[in-house]
């Protein structure tokens, strides 16, 4: 790692989780264009010996920064002349800085980016076209949720779902196992009673459910009433049964089965201080397959994974975890998608990433990478095998709805949550929201 710090200019501040992102310039280069989709090579990923240095930005938790930073010093090694300059960070404000940097022509050359960003992102043509690089291993569906137009616009970088992770020695002390065939809704809700008759009086059986918007999702398909917002953008939020699930946050709450609002949105995932499923406070958390082993690092041996209750119809998704797209400002388009290229496809990069992203996303390395797994990524495979039976199909969001999703829905859910809105008005607020974004 001294090698990497020496060689990368890193601009961030060190936090527990990640660190603060940071923009700035990169110089211009042309070099010659890729021809063809060819398979990565541990060496010679560029066709230039011109000095190049890439900006790369992403969020992760501290084993994918590790990772990713040791990927970066094994590029450069073979790859002299290409450096990098990381940002990285925690999930919370990442989103916000990116657009920032876009908006003023200075992002970096490459970006993670989410499922639920890349329609507007798209619609406003700051994702270059990265069509040329090789995802002939990659499964076809998820390939095509990057594409834009027929153009590929986005790198999917590892397989995910959508479910539970709770913390197994909590659970086993209490004596409660789990049905291996899943649960339902209405019988987790009963288990989640009996456990808290069993807990002390400040600890919780799961986080607040009221504001988490994809866990309402879950809650609304499995009901068979599909998404609550339509991949066409219409506002699709069934009434009796979003009152239904605010309603029955608002009993858990008071019973003490989630924690009282403040202690709730002081929560903050993979916050060693502050993570409370982390600090014995709550047992259940929702959360996506790929960060299992992320948890697991931090409390070691004590996570379980665990599909999202079902109804009518399966509550989980299968997802990409997350993309790498290139910046349509980026003078380094070539160096960028070949570096991308080498990162989804080399076998060297495939070791030391492991699932920190997931699920490999290439067949050729998963099936390399699988006799090697350890526990904490086995709990990754396990959740996504958990979520395949009745998985529903994934909806990466409508064009021009992501700060509803993000900020509108919080900031209703919160007020309710804080007894300033009662839950029928909050219904009425995020319809009269919605008008804002339908089309």
């Amino acid at each position: 790692m001294a090698t990497m710090r020496k060689r990368l200019t890193i601009a961030m501040l060190t936090t527990a989780i990640g660190l603060s992102l940071v923009g700035c310039g990169a110089a211009e280069s042309s070099p010659k264009a890729a021809d063809s989709k060819s398979p990565s090579s541990t060496t010679n990923a560029t066709s230039s010996n011109k000095p190049v240095k890439l900006r790369i930005m992403w969020w992760g938790s501290q084993p994918r920064h590790d990772a990713t930073l040791k990927m970066l010093e094994l590029y450069t090694k073979n790859n002299p002349n290409i450096t990098f300059e990381p940002e990285y960070s925690g999930f919370d404000g990442y989103i916000d800085k990116l657009t920032t940097q876009a908006a003023a022509k200075n992002a970096p050359d490459i970006i993670q980016m989410d499922a639920a960003w890349l329609a507007d992102w798209n619609a406003r043509g700051q994702l270059a076209d990265i069509s040329s690089i090789n995802e002939k291993d990659v499964d076809p569906k998820l390939v095509e949720a990057g594409k834009y137009k027929d153009k590929q616009t986005a790198v999917p970088l590892g397989g995910n779902a959508w479910g539970l992770i709770y913390d197994k020695g909590s659970l086993d002390k209490l004596g409660i196992k789990l049905p291996a065939e899943g649960i339902t809704w209405d019988a987790f809700f009963s288990l989640a009673k009996d456990i808290k008759s069993k807990l002390d009086k400040d600890h919780y059986v799961i986080g607040d459910f009221a504001r988490n918007r994809d866990m309402y999702t879950s809650y609304q398909l499995s009901k068979g009433k599909g998404y609550p917002v339509t991949p066409d953008g219409k506002f699709n939020f069934d009434k009796d049964t979003w009152l239904e699930w605010m309603k029955m946050a608002e009993d858990f709450r008071n019973a003490g089965i989630i924690p009282p609002a403040d202690v709730s949105v002081s929560d903050v995932d993979l916050d060693p201080k502050q993570d409370l499923m982390l600090t014995g406070k709550i047992i259940f958390k929702a959360a996506h397959a790929a960060q299992a082993s992320s948890w697991d690092s931090l409390k070691p041996g004590s996570i379980g994974v665990y599909a999202m209750p079902k109804d009518k119809q399966g509550g989980s998704w299968l997802k990409a975890t997350f993309f790498f797209s290139v910046s349509q400002d980026s003078q380094h388009k070539e160096e960028a998608k070949k570096f991308i290229d080498w990162f989804i496809n080399n076998p060297e990069a495939g070791e030391i990433s492991g699932t920190t992203r997931g699920v490999p996303v290439s067949s050729k390395i998963l099936a390399q990478l699988q006799p090697k797994f350890s526990s904490a990524d086995k709990l990754t495979i396990d959740m996504i095998n958990m979520a395949t039976q009745g998985a529903q199909q994934f909806n990466p969001g409508a064009k021009g709805w992501n700060n509803f999703d993000t900020k509108d829905y919080k900031t209703i859910t919160e007020s309710i949550m804080f007894g300033k809105m009662k839950i029928e008005q909050g219904f009425d607020e995020l319809k009269k929201k919605s008008a804002e974004y339908e089309k």
